[in-house]
């Protein structure tokens, strides 16, 4: 289950997708994120299906990656299906005592489970596709005018990087901790779920134990470089914007733009 949270990995690659500005990327996020909420129909999903179909052939990924990121995340999935099928109003379908199955809340629960499916496949592509650093570098210089108010961008920034880039460092130590334990005989899957979660302080512990001397070790090593914030510095790899930049948020901008149209008629 652990090895299937693919949070923060970063697939390397050579493709127009990897080439991509990190700042596109996140752009073009923002962009899907409008249409997937804008569509109302299954025209208007197809047109945003068709497109993360596209990213996906292009970033070479693998549809198969995407699909096992999701799997972390089932439950929360089928319990949004499980609460828009029982509680929405509308004309009854199926009555078993206080639950009602009815028309709007199969609907609904079609289209919150497509669109939280949709959403999570399309972030993780852009994680996939971007290295941490990359897409600090990216975010900072979306925000840099928030600057003026003073705002810390730069130790947002730093600080989004780190958690990325530890996701899945603590996922590995989190596996091996728990198989560290299973092996002095920890029983850690049979039981009711209170059992289950007290079976767990075992792991956690020393999990946070790892993870503050990680903190620890990482601030001292930012200290002895002599890290001191945004100001002054400079970067090995500047952001440009090249014509593929362009082309890219002008197609997103199109997709986006269609969806909202095909919504406002209903189509």
């Amino acid at each position: 289950m652990l090895k299937d949270i693919t949070l923060g990995q970063f697939f390397p690659g050579d493709t127009p997708a990897h080439r991509l500005d990190p700042r596109t990327k996140i752009l073009l996020v923002i962009l899907y994120i409008v249409a997937l909420f804008s569509a109302k129909s299954l025209i208007s999903y197809g047109v945003v299906i068709a497109a993360l179909a596209a990213c996906v052939r292009i970033s070479r990924v693998g549809l198969r990656s995407l699909v096992r990121g999701l799997k972390p995340v089932m439950i929360l999935i089928c319990i949004t299906a499980v609460l828009n099928l029982m509680f929405t109003p509308g004309r009854n379908l199926v009555e078993w005592g206080i639950f009602h199955i009815t028309d709007a809340g199969v609907r609904n629960a079609v289209t919150m489970v497509l669109r939280i499916t949709l959403l999570i496949m399309g972030t993780f592509l852009m994680t996939y596709t971007t290295s941490p650093i990359r897409l600090t570098d990216g975010l900072e210089r979306l925000l840099g005018p928030l600057k003026k108010l003073r705002v810390p961008v730069h130790e947002l920034a730093m600080m989004m990087s780190i958690a990325l880039r530890f996701i899945p460092t603590l996922i590995e130590e989190t596996d091996k901790i728990m198989s560290a334990q299973k092996a002095r005989g920890a029983d850690m899957e049979s039981g009711n779920l209170f059992h289950r979660a007290r079976a767990m302080i075992p792991v956690l512990v020393p999990l946070f134990i790892s993870a503050f001397r990680r903190a620890d070790e990482l601030a001292v090593a930012m200290e002895c470089r002599c890290y001191h914030g945004g100001e002054g510095r400079t970067r090995l790899h500047v952001l440009r914007y090249v014509r593929r930049d362009y082309l890219a948020l002008g197609i997103g901008a199109a997709v986006a733009a269609a969806v909202i149209v095909l919504g406002r008629f209903g189509l």
